[in-house]
């Protein structure tokens, strides 16, 4: 008992943070929908209970009816699937049952190199239509890191879009850089006037906000509305962040995580003037991906609770949060199926997840 008690404090004080850190094996009925999807990444909810789900390789598939469809969605672009980089989110628009737009965000190949792109279309049998690309990060680079990519509509159907840094520290502190940024766009790509380097020079007008690493996670606050991101951070330092319009969140300048093997300082500490605070983050890094808040009806005790898949621990995070602070933190499925890479509320009341594998699956959490 007493050894137990000693590497729960550690644990503790490794995280720098207060909120009670535990593991729970609840009482869930844990069930395999799809299984042979390759690196599948993201996923939305049809209104006719369909289920579209991305594979990293470049391929959108369809579940209809409980089974996959056996060939891909045709009509995608023309994407550089390398490293991190392939097909990658994918949502509906808020109005989709009046205008049939699907939105995906996925890695695409100029002459410099590689680098994020989001596009719209609409479904017509098994065939992507009416493509449009809608953004696309000016600045193309080598290697297949960090490209960010999650994709949320606001309140006022503003469509987020998270872009890493590629694994180019810089980047992310310069506003004439869409990498490392959080951008906001009108539904048909137009940039916003309210955006807040909108007309301004030497910026780019798309920015939201900057000083991001590598943001794998996004959704909307049901109470609030607001954006809120999660982003991986280097060994240690992975952030939860609330989005306002402007903000530097700080990478790499300041950071809670230290450089890789070395364990060496990043930047100029945890803290700057001028630099947003995350609101929580993990020190050691658990690696996120994938970020909902649970607003269904069938896990009452969780409603409101936000959730977090975990790449590097192959779990599931669910997060306790009062007045927009994490006050306990729970680790649930530890090491029982792999890699989380999505996370989504279903429209039946029910948690979906995604694991990223060569032979990875959908699965649907459900209480017993």
């Amino acid at each position: 008992m007493k050894t137990n008690t000693l590497i729960i404090f550690c644990f503790l004080f490794q995280l720098h943070i207060s909120p009670i850190v535990a593991k729970e094996n609840p009482s869930l009925i844990v069930t395999t929908l799809v299984e042979g999807l390759e690196h599948p990444w993201g996923m939305a909810f049809l209104p006719d209970n369909r289920i579209l789900i991305t594979e990293r390789p470049g391929r959108l598939r369809l579940m209809e009816k409980g089974r996959l469809h056996p060939q891909a969605i045709s009509g995608l672009p023309e994407i550089e699937a390398e490293g991190q980089g392939g097909l990658l989110d994918v949502v509906l628009h808020p109005d989709y049952r009046s205008n049939g737009w699907i939105y995906f965000s996925f890695s695409a190949e100029n002459e410099q190199g590689i680098g994020t792109e989001v596009a719209r279309a609409r479904l017509e049998g098994m065939k992507l239509t009416d493509l449009e690309i809608l953004f696309r990060v000016e600045k193309k680079s080598g290697g297949g890191r960090h490209f960010g990519s999650r994709l949320v509509f606001d309140r006022e159907n503003y469509l987020y879009i998270s872009v890493g840094e590629r694994g180019d520290r810089p980047r992310a502190q310069d506003i004439n850089d869409h990498a490392g940024s959080i951008i906001r766009l009108h539904d048909d790509g137009r940039v916003p006037k309210d955006n807040p380097f909108a007309g301004q020079r030497n910026a780019k007008a798309e920015i939201y906000s900057y000083g991001h690493r590598n943001p794998q996670g996004m959704t909307l606050h049901p109470e609030t509305g607001e954006v809120w991101t999660h982003e991986h951070g280097p060994q240690g330092g992975d952030e939860i962040n609330i989005i306002q319009s402007g903000k530097n969140y700080g990478w790499p300048v300041i950071t809670y995580g230290v450089n890789y093997v070395w364990g060496t300082k990043i930047g100029e500490g945890s803290h700057r003037p001028g630099m947003e605070q995350p609101l929580y983050y993990w020190d050691p890094s658990i690696a996120p991906s994938g970020m909902a808040f649970y607003d269904g009806d069938k896990f009452s005790q969780w409603k409101g609770h936000l959730f977090v898949g975990s790449l590097k621990f192959q779990l599931l995070v669910r997060l306790e949060i009062k007045n927009n602070k994490v006050i306990k933190e729970t680790r649930l499925l530890a090491g029982e199926y792999g890699r989380i890479r999505d996370v989504r509320n279903g429209p039946d009341g029910y948690i979906y997840l995604l694991t990223d594998e060569a032979d990875g699956r959908l699965l649907r959490l459900e209480p017993r």
